[in-house]
């Protein structure tokens, strides 16, 4: 290979980019809006939830009940009769509505237990099954002070000191939105270096490649560096403005070294996306085939659920995936500041896999470009 001919295509290669307004938009969006939502319109916590409540108790306990709902778990719980509680339910109005019986506080005083209803659209699950327990908590806790008479309750002979070391808030947005970034590399470095050879092929420009004094392990390599340079300025981008500027979640560890690691995953992941640029023979079956490969290395990488509570047979087929060890050293780099005398065997790990990706890949797209040669 000669690095003039690798350095002129991967030049040629980003001046195609910058013509694909499609592709631009994507790359814009996934890395700025896409990670500020993830961040803040789909939170995985109770947020702002709507409440209401029927009180046919209008009790000292019952309103007691009632002001224990504030924001930000909860909007103000609206106050609605027995006969508008289905209704609400079935407009959508309300995720919770709880009712409070009569004669609840009388009951409860005269040693009897009476039932609280908490009816639940199921529709909205992470409220719905987060809700529940937190509801149902809050008016154990507020009958039980109740009962004692506002006395605080008897102090237990041990307490557990509970400290976090990485995001002390346990906001659940801040994991969000830096796991968007981690996701948004792999996807976007896959799918522009496949989409580049898709666009050769429908152009019918790879034919004039293959006339011209290249080989096609040139042609590759020169796809590779240049859409995972794109790749990696997007990240750092996301990351200092977005993650750190916009949304003001705090990064404890190396931003270059995260880089760095990152570049190792982007070389893997653009020669996986070089092979399935090949496999396809159009745009829409290498969309197709980008969701079937996509979705389970970012499912089963450990970002979304850990992998201890995966079957261990998913654990040990997920060892050969790049996005396994990418989560890994970034979760351990970003959240708790991790150095290279830590996340070394993650990298080694991932360069091992880039160059069996990348030795595999230019087999078959070598053998595929000479069929058409």
């Amino acid at each position: 290979m000669r690095a003039s001919n690798i350095l002129s295509l991967g030049v040629k290669e980003l001046r195609s980019l910058t013509g694909d307004t499609v592709m631009l938009v994507l790359i814009v969006y996934v890395f700025s809006v896409g990670v500020y939502m993830a961040a803040t319109v789909i939170p995985d916590t109770l947020h702002n939830a709507p409440i209401a409540i029927v009180d046919e108790d209008d009790s000292p306990l019952s309103r007691r009940i009632v002001d224990a709902f504030y924001p930000p778990h909860f909007l103000r719980p609206a106050n609605i009769a027995i006969d508008k509680e289905n209704l609400g339910l079935d407009k959508g109005l309300y995720t919770f509505v709880l009712d409070i019986p009569p004669n609840y506080q009388s009951d409860l005083l005269a040693g009897r237990q009476p039932a609280v209803q908490l009816n639940v659209d199921a529709k909205q699950i992470t409220q719905a099954f987060t809700g529940s327990g937190y509801i149902e908590s809050m008016v154990t806790q507020e009958t039980m002070t109740f009962l004692r008479r506002d006395e605080p309750l008897p102090r237990a002979a041990i307490d557990i000191d509970m400290r976090a070391s990485f995001n002390q808030s346990l906001t659940q947005s801040w994991f969000g939105a830096l796991m968007e970034v981690i996701n948004n590399v792999t996807m976007v470095a896959m799918i522009l270096t496949g989409a580049a050879l898709i666009r050769e092929r429908e152009h019918g420009t790879i034919e004039h490649l293959l006339a011209t004094p290249v080989s096609p392990i040139e042609i590759m390599t020169a796809k590779i560096w240049s859409m995972g340079v794109v790749v990696l300025l997007a990240c750092a981008f996301s990351l200092i403005f977005v993650v750190q500027l916009v949304l003001r979640i705090p990064i404890v560890g190396s931003i270059p070294l995260f880089l760095s690691g990152a570049a190792l995953n982007i070389f893997a992941t653009t020669s996986l996306g070089i092979f399935l640029g090949t496999v396809a023979r159009s745009m829409q079956q290498f969309g197709i085939i980008v969701i079937l490969v996509l979705v389970p290395l970012e499912i089963l990488s450990g970002g979304m659920t850990p992998q201890d509570s995966m079957p261990q047979v998913i654990q040990w087929l997920m060892i050969v995936a790049p996005t396994t060890h990418f989560v890994n050293f970034a979760q351990a780099i970003l959240y708790r500041g991790a150095g290279l005398d830590i996340v070394w065997p993650e990298f080694l790990y991932l360069l091992g896999i880039g160059a069996a990706f990348f030795g595999s890949s230019a087999w078959y797209f070598r053998k595929a470009m000479m069929k058409m040669a």
